[in-house]
């Protein structure tokens, strides 16, 4: 794997990057942001949760910088929408902080949070999941996209 550091840490600190960041870009005040904010957290969280229970259903590894001990290619429940739903609900909680904080700022980690998981997390995982799973992996790849 390129990347050794895990992904909820990665998380984190975007989280915070958001956050302390906010004073370098203008306030964006609308209507309704803390339900739209508590909206993406609750829909994030949810579909970590869901990824989890699915994965410890299956008996299989959750642990992404050793993929190459996955026992199992998980393809139902949130995987049959997603191949990585867990780093699409990172994602959703980092919008969520966005909006509470620093949309301007947030909108900009995120794109870096998105594209640094993209080509260091996700396309070595697609390679050991080829490896692992040959052709079973790349019909799942052809039916459900890599994010949503």
């Amino acid at each position: 794997m390129s990347n050794k550091v895990p992904p909820p840490i990665i998380t984190l600190i975007c989280g915070f990057l958001i956050y302390l960041s906010k004073p370098f870009f203008p306030e964006l005040i609308f209507n309704y942001a803390n339900i739209l904010s508590l909206f993406f957290l609750i829909l994030g969280l949810s579909i970590i949760v869901i990824s989890f229970r699915l994965f410890k259903k299956e008996k299989t590894t959750i642990n992404p910088i050793m993929i190459e001990k996955a026992s199992l290619l998980v393809t139902s429940g949130v995987f049959k929408y997603s191949r990585n739903p867990m780093y699409l609900g990172m994602v959703l909680i980092l919008i969520s902080i966005s909006i509470k904080f620093n949309f301007y700022g947030g909108v900009l980690i995120v794109a870096g949070f998105f594209f640094f998981i993209t080509y260091f997390q996700i396309i070595p995982e697609e390679k050991a999941m080829l490896k692992l799973f040959g052709k079973e992996f790349i019909k799942y790849k052809k039916q459900t996209r890599r994010w949503i």
